[in-house]
């Protein structure tokens, strides 16, 4: 969990710091999956396509708290899980959305370029609609079973 998206302290690339983490809410018309790779809007301009928009909403979404580094468990060399969970829950604040979404992508931010940050998931929940209020994602407890991501070996 500290090659190509950072989410700790690593030494894998030439920066040892966290990488930096948005979520971008998503349409429940789109299609993503495996196959959906990047983020592919402007953050803070320019909404990808399949990406919800609406008053209040910025384009790229809001930035992920990443206070927690991930946590490996090992039982072998081989084997083990590696868990991280945001710190904090993703909070779209003042939004107006009129077209239902169902799902949020987190992709890196450091990593990428206008058009292009990579993906690191996307997960999916019941579709919704807001208007003028707060959406909130609360985020499961970072555990070896709860956490957002969860790797294992076998």
């Amino acid at each position: 969990m500290t090659g190509t998206h950072n989410f700790g302290t690593g030494v894998v690339r030439a920066g040892t710091t966290a990488d930096t983490f948005n979520g971008a809410l998503l349409l429940a018309s789109g299609t993503f999956d495996a196959n959906s790779p990047d983020y592919t809007g402007t953050v803070g301009s320019v909404t990808m396509s399949g990406e919800v928009s609406g008053t209040g909403y910025v384009a790229g979404g809001v930035a992920i708290t990443n206070a927690t580094p991930p946590t490996a468990t090992n039982s072998s060399a081989t084997a083990g899980v590696a868990y991280w969970t945001p710190s904090g829950s993703l909070t779209y604040t003042g939004v107006t959305l009129a077209t239902a979404f169902d799902a949020v992508m987190v992709y890196n931010v450091t990593q990428g370029v206008a058009g292009a940050y990579p993906a690191v998931s996307v997960h999916t929940f019941g579709s919704q609609t807001i208007t003028a209020g707060t959406f909130t994602l609360t985020m499961p407890v970072n555990s070896i079973s709860t956490g957002l991501l969860r790797l294992a070996t076998i």
